[in-house]
């Protein structure tokens, strides 16, 4: 009804109204159809959703031609570089035709050990929308995928996208261009139905994260006062669920010191049967000093390398039971005989909130086929320890060092001993009372029907920690990927359903972040 209606005209019954209650009245009315020259946001999530789920084969032919890229980073071969260049090339021309702001930034060419010298690909800055009253989300993502090639034992050729039973196998489905996929699906979703997009979005893309994200810390802090300086938020799609079919959202991840542990009599190796018996050997040595890190029962040897753990707490035990996780199906598909624990809490605290210590390797031993009667002149062990909140990496490097000098110093060998730390990441750890946390979980809700289960990661993403130290911002993970995908495995996948939903969430999140941020 218009202002002059309700002012001009009287039905019978009506009481009076004085101009004041008019005006009010009117006002209510004009900024009630305000409120309705756009769809409300239910109204709005159902065209969204009808939309990605009419659009869906569209959007796995998008995966299909991604995927066929062979965007191989760990290999050092200079048709794979290109290859990782055509990739960033063909993910910015997808950002543009969004409608986004894309900088490419250079980055120069590396060394490799071989003295080979390699182009870098660059990493894409992108950004859609600036308006100051949304909230500011940015999306990091990878384009380059692990090796993979058809004799390693894959069912199917690693870079032909191909559906089996609704599962979307090939490289990099699950890890990272089909999350990367979903969140510009999301977006186009938007674009497509004419709809303002609720928050400004920006994306971080880089060619490089499975051989260590080169340069991305440097990109990083050079941008914080310019493209960071006005984003709120950070989602990172770059891990799994611990289920296969329930969501989950991810609020920490475990650290990581990598220690090597030499022990060396002379350069070359010696022959058995000349001097076995008459020395040090040191593979002997370093099978006690790796023997003396670890029980059978898992529990690390080191003298306080438990001290520093942060408590555990009632409301963190809470969160463990209410995981969803069936411990039979997760061992029958991990393809293991027995854990070493048997319920659920205690397996996903020892996956989470506990250190662990593995063994990785020796190097400089015999490993080959067949026999040979070797002695190795110089043999260096690998392990790793994942660490937790609360746990000081200089610290942790002084206990091993001291732990590994006292075992040997007991040997009495005439050998030498060497450890050194070559690689120390700090755990990370997010506020779920965060704005994003609770979009994300009202989107899950919404798209999913159940809530997500809270997890962290027993691995090390230090993409996670990076962004929150430099940037100073909330940073979220939020994985769209089922536990089995297999990332970095063959026979890697990403199931369509897990693509097609997950490409409703991110547009759901949008949403909800803004009321969430409002």
């Amino acid at each position: 009804m218009s202002k002059s209606q309700s002012q001009g005209r009287r039905h019978p019954g009506q009481t009076h109204m004085s101009p004041k209650a008019s005006s009010v009245l009117a006002l209510v009315l004009l900024l009630g159809r305000g409120m309705l020259s756009s769809p409300p946001s239910s109204e709005l999530l159902e065209k969204l959703f009808q939309y990605v789920d009419l659009h869906q084969d569209a959007f796995v032919q998008t995966l299909k031609e991604w995927v066929a890229i062979k965007s191989d980073s760990v290999q050092p071969v200079p048709r794979l570089r290109q290859e990782l260049f055509r990739m960033m090339a063909l993910a910015a021309r997808k950002l543009r035709h969004l409608g986004a702001g894309v900088k490419s930034v250079d980055l120069g060419s590396q060394q490799m050990p071989d003295g080979q010298i390699l182009p870098i690909p660059p990493i894409l800055l992108a950004e859609l929308g600036s308006d100051p009253k949304k909230p500011t989300v940015c999306f990091y993502g990878h384009l380059d995928v692990q090796p993979a090639q058809k004799a390693d034992g894959w069912l199917t050729d690693p870079y032909t996208l191909t559906e089996v039973d609704g599962k979307l196998y090939g490289r990099g489905a699950t890890d990272n261009k089909g999350p990367v996929l979903a969140w510009i699906n999301a977006v186009s979703a938007f674009k497509a139905l004419e709809q303002d997009l609720p928050v400004n979005i920006k994306f971080i893309l880089e060619g490089m994260e499975e051989a260590g994200s080169v340069a991305l810390k440097e990109v990083v802090k050079r941008e914080k006062e310019h493209f960071f300086s006005n984003v709120d938020y950070i989602v990172i799609s770059d891990n799994l669920w611990i289920s296969q079919k329930k969501p989950a959202l991810t609020y920490g991840t475990r650290g990581n010191c990598y220690f090597m542990v030499e022990v060396k009599c002379r350069d070359q190796d010696f022959h058995s049967g000349t001097f076995g018996g008459i020395l040090n050997e040191p593979m002997a040595d370093l099978v006690a000093l790796l023997g003396s890190l670890v029980d059978s029962s898992g529990r690390i040897l080191i003298p306080g390398i438990y001290d520093q753990m942060a408590p555990l707490t009632e409301e963190e035990k809470t969160m463990y039971e209410n995981i969803d996780l069936d411990l039979e199906e997760y061992r029958s598909s991990s393809q293991v005989e027995k854990f070493l624990f048997d319920t659920k809490e205690d397996l996903l605290m020892h996956l989470w909130r506990y250190p662990s210590l593995s063994i990785h390797g020796v190097e400089g031993a015999f490993d080959e086929p067949g026999t040979k009667t070797v002695i190795p002149g110089r043999v260096i062990g690998k392990f790793s320890i994942r660490l937790v909140p609360h746990m000081n990496i200089s610290e942790v490097e002084k206990q091993v060092k001291q732990h590994l000098e006292d075992v040997f110093s007991k040997r009495n060998s005439s050998n030498k001993m060497t450890v050194s730390m070559v690689l120390g990441l700090h755990p990370w750890t997010a506020n779920i009372s965060d704005p994003q946390y609770l979009a994300a979980k009202r989107a899950i809700k919404t798209v999913f029907g159940v809530d997500p289960d809270m997890i962290q990661d027993g691995s090390t993403i230090p993409i996670a920690k990076l962004f929150q130290t430099i940037t100073q911002r909330s940073v979220m993970m939020l994985p769209l990927g089922a536990v089995d995908d297999g990332e970095h495995s063959q026979n890697e996948k990403i199931n369509r359903w897990n693509y097609i939903q997950g490409s409703k969430l991110f547009a759901a999140f949008f949403l909800e972040l803004s009321k969430q941020h409002s």
